[in-house]
């Protein structure tokens, strides 16, 4: 494989209908691989919907072998319950990307809107038709769902930060952000105190 080609798993979490989009870069450039729904409309039981997101989301990256995972960040909205569902149904997919050792990036709905629109309030349309010029997607085949081409936005919108500095939210966690960014700490002289 090409170093420069890289694969990236874009999620859309939901828990009656999760979109999924993975896009192969190479240099400067980004294509569609895939893109798709998990749809869970038809699971009553909340437990087995996550069980279920696992497991499919653990069978696309056995599939597509990304190297590096964008998930959209759940929005705060003001029905507790949904965000709670949506929270978890977004946990269970970071966890299977854990599973795997896949580095995860998460973006905001804002974030992503802006990076392929201009327009952090674009519509799901919007940025569906967007990503079919900037991806040269053909219109008639795109899925039934929007959530699917929101997951292509979250790994297109990675792919647009790829080359700009890091963010928080690109670490692995403070360990992480540390171990890259020895220039930012501040030494203390240690004192016969510290010992």
């Amino acid at each position: 494989m090409n170093k420069a080609e890289k694969i990236i798993l874009g999620i859309d979490p939901g828990t009656n209908v999760m979109g999924y989009g993975v896009i192969r870069v190479e240099g400067n450039k980004a294509e569609m691989v895939s893109m798709g729904v998990i749809d869970l409309r038809k699971m009553t039981d909340p437990y087995l919907r996550l069980g279920h997101i696992f497991e499919r989301v653990t069978g696309i990256i056995d599939s597509f072998l990304p190297d590096e995972m964008a998930i959209e960040a759940p929005f705060f909205g003001k029905n507790v319950q949904s965000m709670l569902k949506l929270g978890r149904a977004q946990g269970v997919a970071i966890a299977a990307a854990i599973q795997r050792d896949i580095p995860i990036h998460e973006y905001a709905p804002l974030k992503i809107k802006m990076a392929i629109t201009g327009n952090g309030q674009a519509s799901k349309e919007q940025v569906a038709g967007m990503l079919t010029r900037l991806l040269k997607l053909n219109a008639e085949e795109l899925p039934q769902f929007l959530d699917a081409t929101d997951a292509l936005g979250a790994a297109y919108c990675h792919f647009m930060q790829m080359g700009k500095p890091a963010s928080l939210a690109s670490y692995r966690g403070w360990k992480d952000f540390v171990n890259k960014n020895q220039d930012r700490l501040c030494k203390r002289p240690s004192t016969s105190a510290e010992g």
